[in-house]
């Protein structure tokens, strides 16, 4: 848990844009002091293919966050995502010491739940526990002061490649930061949209973003499923701009004001000034065109999310519904086009933030002051919820190479002399 006056940051390192949240650990919750965007360069789909263009756009987020919080960010909790991202279940098994449990009991079962054979050019992220077992008997979310003699767990591990990080990690090392942890987006996008009744009784959220469109689905409070599908919210700007013969960016600003996912929602007759390319004169289009170009790529990102819930057996653990949340959210018509594929009840998932630290005995979430108004948008999901992870869970270290060049803000931060140890073991 965070401590009163803390600074937590965290960082959304998106295809289209990187968004820096800072917020500030109160004795009433988290209150957001600054928030920072800009234009993402560096990623395609999710993951990194420009290390400077990345940094820029980190270090220009960051530095806009800074201003508004009028505070020097020195580590951050970095989002992750693309189509590497892989989970699976996983047992573990530990007799315990005494007859009591307690947490040093709670984190050697989880270390056996990641005790498994992956590939080399792979890291697990996170380990989610999903029930807790005590000679027996099941069902057990929080098992600290519980007697026994033998405890398992049932756990959700994710994992993620090696280079994928690395080069997260690398590009804020570059832009003078320090990566308290590398969380997987979805889980924190749920962390600020989510509340706990929907957890309990089974949720799923959908996240589309710029570049991939992130799942995850809870159940009696556990995630017991993610995903992520490479095809998000750009795609569809692409397809607009080819269908409306312009430029990319006033393709973006088009989807945004005048967009509309589903053909039967546009009433009337309404024309679109569309700029042409170069020198080219604009043109104009009726409102209903620029649907029908919208709709079906809407509709082929749905049915591919809807086809990895069915592949994993989860679809039917969403007894209250789906959340669709991220900047694509926002169009008209997404929501009722998400019920007519899904055929559930869906809403809006805007940052209201309720963060449960790994124990599921503590808890923190946003307060109603500093800028929490500007980030109430379905785009900053991710970003508040890094946040909000940031000051609920205890940091886990980031086993990942060394930063070469760049330079820290300080010469010494917490942590450098583990990850640099990390570094060696895994290098010799």
């Amino acid at each position: 848990m965070a401590e009163v006056g803390e600074i937590i940051c965290g960082l959304d390192i998106g295809t289209t844009k990187v968004a820096a949240i800072i917020g500030e650990a109160t004795d009433a919750g988290i209150e957001i002091l600054g928030v920072g965007t800009s234009p993402s360069e560096g990623l395609r789909q999710g993951v990194v293919v420009n290390i400077e263009a990345t940094t820029n756009s980190i270090a220009q987020a960051v530095q806009e966050a800074e201003q508004m919080a009028a505070a020097d960010v020195q580590s951050v909790f970095v989002g992750i995502a693309g189509g590497h991202i892989r989970g699976f279940n996983s047992l573990g098994q530990v007799s315990m010491r005494s007859r009591e449990v307690e947490e040093a009991d709670v984190a050697r079962v989880i270390e056996q739940a990641k005790a498994v054979n992956i590939p080399l050019d792979r890291q697990i992220i996170h380990t989610v526990p999903l029930e807790y077992m005590i000679d027996g008997q099941g069902q057990i979310r929080d098992p600290i002061g519980m007697n026994g003699v033998r405890m398992e767990v049932r756990a959700h591990v994710i994992t993620a490649a090696v280079t994928s990080v690395q080069n997260i990690v690398k590009c804020c090392n570059r832009a003078g930061l320090e990566v308290v942890e590398v969380v997987l987006e979805p889980i924190a996008s749920s962390t600020a949209v989510l509340h706990d009744d929907e957890k309990d009784l089974g949720v799923c959220l959908i996240d589309i973003g710029g570049g991939t469109t992130d799942i995850a689905v809870y159940s009696e409070g556990s995630n017991v499923f993610t995903s992520v599908i490479v095809m998000g919210g750009h795609r569809i700007t692409q397809d607009v701009a080819h269908g409306l013969r312009t430029s990319v960016i006033e393709a973006e600003a088009i989807k945004r004001k005048h967009g509309c996912a589903l053909i039967s929602m546009v009433e009337g007759d309404d024309v679109i000034a569309v700029p042409g390319v170069g020198p080219r004169p604009p043109r104009e289009f009726k409102r209903r065109f620029l649907a029908e170009v919208i709709e079906p790529r809407v509709e082929e990102i749905f049915l591919l999310a809807q086809q990895e819930l069915l592949a994993s057996g989860c679809a039917e653990l969403a007894a209250s519904g789906l959340v669709l949340t991220g900047g694509a959210a926002q169009m008209e018509g997404m929501l009722e086009i998400a019920e007519d594929i899904f055929q559930m009840p869906v809403r809006k998932g805007v940052p209201t933030g309720v963060a449960t630290a790994r124990t599921g005995r503590s808890k923190v979430r946003l307060t109603e002051g500093g800028f929490a108004g500007m980030i109430q948008d379905p785009k900053f999901s991710t970003g508040v919820g890094l946040v909000l992870y940031g000051a609920a869970h205890e940091p886990l270290p980031v086993e990942v190479a060394a930063p070469r060049g760049g330079q820290r803000r300080s010469d010494e931060g917490p942590g450098i002399t583990k990850r640099f140890t990390s570094w060696v073991r895994e290098m010799f």
